[in-house]
């Protein structure tokens, strides 16, 4: 296989969120030094620490590139059984399971044994950098896609093993490896290319020294073209402003000949020249109605090819070529066109007509770019596939038809003109086009020339004719007659096209429908994969992604194909990757179905499964409509998330609410009954004649009632800060001046004084005093209580760059690591008293004042807790 039939650019470079690096060594031959290069560096970052793995060498028995390889690690081989021959592959689930930081794979245009995961080596790096993975490969220029055709005209070698030109776009750096001439040839002599018996046959091949020229000289326009590219997106990035210029687009023309695929090369150089976008079209008419299968596999591997070089495949119908064409290129603002060289005779362009003349004369402002080609390359526009057998009663139908006409014409002959006679023939021969096919319409046009000139022109009943003006007669009835037929047949292909699409139409809309007025979504699967067999012709199944975050089977198939460990595999494959998979694609190609991922807005939310039948594959137009499937369930899907997530969403709301609104509610009943107690409380305790024991317990209860009107005081605030019903009353502070006031109410919660580092003239803070001071006491409180009455507070206060900053640290024993990031959230109970919203109403207060709060353990043991205050230019100054 060698059109890659899966773009890596239908997977956009932005969506890889932590893509490994990739670095491409870039030569214009083998032996310029590419893999020596490779290794020399990854020496040299293996001196530096960083972990480095060899994931596939070929080192083509040269000794000094295995000494270079000496001392980094490398992987094991796979090894792999190819028709009787054990052959040694890169192992892309080792690499995958040691994940190095930095991958060595040599050697990137090559094709897998069948087998693997994926047929090209390419595709296997592919999924090395979605992992994270850091990789460095190597690759020679005639291996660029694009360039494929330039470099069988410069060397008569015709490349087999390609890489799109869309994988290079994924290359963080390219680096051109590169090497004259001359050197090389040195190189090849002394034998460290190629063994001795075959540089004499490279010398005067591949290795010329011309060849090598223009080699060389693909490689470096090609690293140029890469670093402009660089250059322009860093002026980009930059905001340089620039000259305004019309942006060049590129149209390629494809038609279901040979040539198709040179075309779409020269139109992908193109646009990379001129930095420009590019839109591959073919157009289904009535012209190509009836060309052979090789033909049409010919525009789908064309198709395939713009693909997979990153254009844009945009399918059109029309009777008129040239005209849907034209229409199409000044609505997207096109600016070149290119077509293939016209190549057939010249009086079958003149018969038939020629596309290529015809849109060079109807471009108007739009440049036409005509590639050449071989003579052995021209169209199969004429190559018809067979027509359907007709059947014996299609022709004895067309006999009959011209027998009533004959019939007719004898009962006009002495009574009518004979062209009236004529005007009957004509239309019988319209009734047989209309109601059978060309070869019933060619039958009826011959007779009714012949029986028309036998019956009723004179000398009757012999082809002798005694007046020559009924020769031009039978030549315009004829021509007449074959132009009637040849429209007819051209209006029914055009009516069954028209009615092809409008079914697809149809079906695509009934699906969108039903999808939009289902809720479940087992009907959505089961409505989805019913529509998806009818297209494909098979069977279908939906995987959707279950609360595991795993795929989940949701509509099974009729015959279950896709139940089998491989098939599952596959199935998790294109669910971790969001790229299809499968019977028909370049990766897992040995499955039996074809799978597509059903990408959300965010993620992968499913898989859809289609069994292909006896077909085995899809067309464009199948794999187009499968996709349109695909993309429907995929957006029901994330509706219907979406709308569960927003019903959730707005359940906790109203769960949040109402319970903010019952502790609101309880906190105020409650203070009335514990104001009550505590004073009652505090007026037992001071009786002369309460006995000491019933002293101890008034004062308990004074105690205790004192802080539970504290939990109370903090769940009021709690309710009133995320409620919204905090006012606050700012003024100019003294941070000085609100530590002490906090010290004063917590002067009895340690042994030790609490040490205060606070320099002078620190700058003044706009706050609500009453509130920050709370912070403290709640910080100082929660000290106390998790560090012990014994530890050492220490309270320090310096600005910093943009604000002020005030820490409060102990020697306890430091916070645990795993609370750190819900240490302030509501209810968070270190200990067996209180509700933990002590912390939760300090972190509500900074917000308030526009600071912030974080707690961290200290190095030499003990918490840290640090408030920053935001503090303005002119305030600091």
């Amino acid at each position: 296989m060698t059109e890659p039939q899966q773009a890596v650019s239908d997977i956009p470079k932005e969506a890889f969120k932590k893509r490994g690096r990739l670095k491409v060594y870039l030569g214009m031959a083998a032996g310029v030094g590419k893999t020596y290069s490779m290794l020399s560096d990854a020496r040299a970052d293996v001196s530096r620490g960083l972990d480095v793995v060899i994931g596939y060498l070929e080192a083509h028995g040269r000794s000094e590139t295995e000494e270079l390889a000496e001392g980094v690690e490398r992987l094991p081989l796979r090894e792999a059984d190819h028709r009787g021959i054990v052959v040694r592959e890169f192992d892309l689930d080792a690499a995958l399971s040691r994940r190095p930081a930095i991958l060595l794979v040599d050697e990137l245009a090559h094709t897998n044994v069948p087998g693997g995961r994926h047929i090209k080596r390419w595709q296997d790096l592919v999924e090395l950098l979605e992992a994270g993975i850091d990789v460095r490969t190597t690759v020679n220029i005639q291996h660029v896609e694009s360039l494929r055709d330039v470099v069988a005209q410069i060397t008569t070698v015709s490349v087999q093993e390609t890489v799109p030109d869309s994988f290079f776009d994924l290359a963080d750096e390219i680096e051109l490896v590169d090497l004259p001439p001359e050197e090389l040839h040195k190189r090849l002599k002394e034998g460290k290319v190629y063994i001795p018996e075959k540089v004499d046959q490279a010398l005067a091949g591949f290795f010329k020294k011309s060849n090598l020229l223009a080699l060389r000289e693909l490689a470096l326009r090609h690293t140029a073209e890469r670093v402009d590219e660089e250059m322009r997106q860093s002026r980009t990035l930059l905001d340089v402003r620039e000259p305004w210029h019309a942006k060049e687009r590129i149209l390629v023309c494809l038609a279901p000949n040979r040539m198709a695929p040179r075309v779409v090369r020269a139109a992908k150089r193109l646009a990379t020249n001129l930095h420009s976008d590019l839109v591959a079209v073919s157009v289904e008419s009535p012209r190509q109605s009836g060309v052979s299968e090789r033909a049409r596999a010919q525009l789908e591997s064309a198709i395939a090819l713009a693909e997979s070089l990153g254009a844009t495949t945009v399918s059109l119908s029309g009777e008129d070529i040239v005209a849907e064409v034209l229409r199409y290129a000044q609505a997207e603002n096109v600016t070149t066109i290119v077509v293939g060289k016209p190549v057939r005779k010249r009086w079958r362009e003149i018969v038939f007509g020629s596309v290529v003349d015809s849109l060079i004369r109807a471009s108007g402002e739009i440049d036409i770019l005509v590639i050449t080609g071989a003579e052995e390359h021209g169209t199969d526009l004429l190559v018809r596939r067979k027509p359907e057998p007709a059947s014996w009663t299609s022709y004895a139908v067309t006999l009959a038809i011209v027998a009533v006409a004959t019939g007719i014409g004898f009962l006009m002959v002495d009574r009518f003109d004979l062209a009236n006679i004529v005007m009957v023939y004509l239309l019988g021969v319209a009734y047989v086009s209309v109601r059978h096919g060309r070869r019933e319409s060619l039958i009826a046009t011959v007779l009714s020339v012949a029986l028309f000139d036998l019956c009723f022109v004179k000398p009757r009943g012999t082809f002798a004719v005694s007046d020559a003006q009924y020769l031009v007669t039978f030549a315009i009835m004829l021509v007449v007659a074959l132009l009637i037929s040849t429209l007819t047949f051209r209006l029914k292909e055009q009516s069954q096209a028209s009615s092809k699409r409008e079914r697809e139409t149809a079906a695509l809309y009934e699906l969108s429908r039903q999808l939009a007025s289902s809720r479940k979504r087992d009907d959505m699967a089961v409505l989805s994969a019913r529509k998806a067999a009818e297209i494909a012709g098979g069977d279908a199944a939906v995987f959707v992604q279950n609360d595991a975050g795993t795929p989940a089977l949701l509509a099974p198939s009729r015959s279950g194909f896709e139940s089998s460990p491989n098939e599952a595999a596959v199935v998790q494959w294109v669910f971790d990757n969001g790229r299809p998979a499968g019977r028909g694609t370049d990766t897992l190609a040995g499955a039996t179905g074809m799978y597509m991922p059903l990408q959300g807005s965010t993620s992968c939310v499913g898989v859809l499964a289609l069994g292909l039948g006896h077909s085995g594959s899809l067309d464009s137009g199948g794999r187009h409509m499968i996709e349109a499937v695909a993309n429907q369930l995929a957006l029901a899907l994330d509706r219907t998330q979406h709308a569960k997530e927003s019903h959730e969403a707005s359940l906790r709301v109203e769960r949040e609410k109402l319970r903010s609104s019952l502790l609101s509610s309880v906190s105020h009943d409650l203070r009335t009954p514990l104001a009550s107690i505590e004073g009652a409380a505090s007026g037992l305790a001071q009786l002369d004649e309460l006995s000491p024991r019933g002293r101890d317990l008034a004062s308990t209860v004074v105690e205790e009632s004192e802080r539970m009107a504290k939990l109370v005081r903090n769940l009021l605030d709690m309710t009133r800060f995320e409620g919204g019903g905090v006012e606050l009353n700012l003024d100019w502070q003294s941070v000085e001046e609100l530590v002490g006031s906090a010290l004063l109410r917590t002067d009895k919660l340690f042994d030790k004084p609490v040490r205060i580092e606070i320099p002078p003239r620190l700058p003044l803070l706009e706050l609500d005093g009453v509130l920050v001071e709370q912070v403290f006491v709640n910080l100082l409180e929660n000290a106390a209580r998790h560090a012990g009455r014994d530890a050492q507070v220490t309270i320090t206060a310096a600005t910093c760059e943009d604000g002020l900053e005030v820490k409060l640290s102990d020697n306890g024993p430091g916070l645990p690591a795993d609370e750190l990031d819900v240490l302030f959230e509501k209810f968070q109970k270190r200990s067996g008293t209180g509700f933990g919203l002590g912390l939760a109403i300090c972190r509500a207060v900074m917000v308030a004042h526009g600071g912030s709060i974080w707690a961290r353990n200290r190095t030499g043991g003990g918490a840290e807790f640090v408030l920053h205050f935001r503090v303005e230019k002119e305030a600091r100054t």
